[in-house]
């Protein structure tokens, strides 16, 4: 069982910057796609951006050019860089493992973007 630890979450001021950090536990982090989505109340979870073992990248189009996904293998940690933050990221950010047959979430950091 992997488990994921995120961090990093805060109240920011619009325009602000936040950047998130996801830890992993295990040895399959470096062979696994790693996401962050993120969900509002009442709102399905969203997909926010993708990470490949060799480090190629999706983003959805509202936070394109805006956030960033990285991951450092020696550390086991995919981080998100966001930036230009708008009251509409406001919510809760879930990082993901996907390896085969593993799906795995962690517990899910708030980010409140509110003046």
């Amino acid at each position: 069982q992997v488990q994921l630890v995120e961090s990093g979450g805060g109240l920011v001021q619009p325009g602000g910057s936040l950047r998130l950090s996801c830890a992993a536990s295990g040895s399959i982090f470096r062979s696994a796609l790693m996401g962050w989505y993120r969900q509002t109340p009442g709102k399905q979870r969203e997909l926010v951006a993708t990470i490949t073992i060799g480090g190629s990248t999706k983003y959805t189009d509202s936070v394109k050019g805006r956030f960033i996904i990285y991951r450092d293998n020696a550390k086991n940690t995919v981080y998100l860089q966001m930036n230009s933050l708008k009251p509409d990221d406001t919510a809760i950010y879930y990082c993901n493992l996907h390896f085969g047959l593993i799906n795995s979430w962690g517990q899910g950091t708030q980010v409140t973007v509110s003046s």
